[in-house]
């Protein structure tokens, strides 16, 4: 799929949001910041959060909600820029709000019920005003979290967890009418997906499901989830790695089509730009955001482009 390079120089780009000026505000999580692109492909610093800022979601108050995953070691060789294991400077997982007019950084949540977050992912809004968000956890040398999915409320009131274990859950987002919540998983390359009863609330499976949820999709071979968007017709765009490309997943997990580009770490996927008809990607170990037309329009979000 032919696409264009909108910029280069990123620092491990993620969490692409497509403003309503056709700028694309994305975290670099090696550099630590919220950055804006622009149109132009110019780069500019909108808040400097450090650890390891991560997913990114505008929420009902116009401001950024982040998550940080409390920064990675890094391995930059040939070119190639990649995270790995918790550092010795590891500051601990949160929930960041960021005003974008000011750069102000906010910690929302370090905790539920009192244990800390440990990797925030990436998360995605409801009409409600609440968000769902993953923790990935840390890795490090002999062991690594056990981690799952979390629902919080906006003002930083009421935090809880909605699904456990999951097995290093990424990209997480929400069918077109909210009644499903989609959720991928790196290491296994599965997407699961959790029917909602209501905010913040799953309809939990009986055993043998491990969290509650149902397989919507796995994929053979070393390839690797991250995260992900849906487009308007309900289909699960998901970031693929290793094999580099774009996961497309029926809304009922029968068809899987891969789309590959050219970068072994493609992150993430937004839609923006006229009708919704674009989708940006992140190239993170060449440190690029690209455009490409796609096939269909993807889905609005709450609080940003949902018509």
């Amino acid at each position: 799929m032919e696409f264009r390079e909108i910029t280069v120089g990123l620092r491990f780009p993620e969490g692409p949001i497509a403003m309503p000026d056709g700028s694309i505000l994305l975290v670099e999580i090696e550099r630590g910041t919220l950055t804006r692109v622009l149109p132009d492909g110019r780069h500019e610093i909108v808040a400097r959060p450090g650890g390891g800022p991560n997913g990114a979601a505008i929420g009902p108050d116009g401001k950024c909600y982040v998550c940080n995953n409390g920064g990675f070691s890094w391995v930059d060789k040939n070119g190639l820029l990649r995270p790995t294991l918790q550092p010795e400077d590891y500051s601990g997982g949160r929930i960041e709000r960021i005003d974008l007019a000011s750069g102000k950084v906010e910690i929302l949540y370090t905790h539920f019920d009192g244990l800390p977050l440990r990797g925030p992912n990436d998360l995605v809004f409801d009409g409600h005003g609440g968000f769902y968000f993953t923790d990935r956890g840390k890795v490090r040398m002999r062991d690594e979290d056990r981690t799952g999915i979390y629902y919080a409320k906006a003002d930083g009131s009421s935090i809880r967890e909605i699904a456990f274990p999951m097995i290093s859950p990424n990209g997480i987002a929400l069918s077109p009418d909210d009644s499903v919540l989609y959720v991928a998983e790196t290491m296994t390359g599965r997407v699961w997906a959790f029917d909602l009863l209501g905010p913040g609330e799953i309809d939990r499976r009986p055993w043998p499901s491990p969290h509650g949820g149902r397989l919507l999709a796995g994929v053979g071979g070393f390839q690797l989830f991250d995260s992900m968007a849906v487009d308007g017709a309900g289909n699960v765009c998901v970031a693929t790695l290793i094999n580099g490309g774009i996961t497309v997943i029926s809304p009922d997990g029968a068809k899987v089509e891969h789309i590959p580009f050219p970068d072994s770490y493609v992150t993430n996927i937004c839609f923006g730009g006229e009708g919704l008809r674009t989708a940006f990607i992140t190239l993170s170990t060449t440190g690029r955001l690209i455009a490409v037309e796609w096939p269909r329009p993807g889905l609005g979000l709450h609080y940003l482009n949902r018509r």
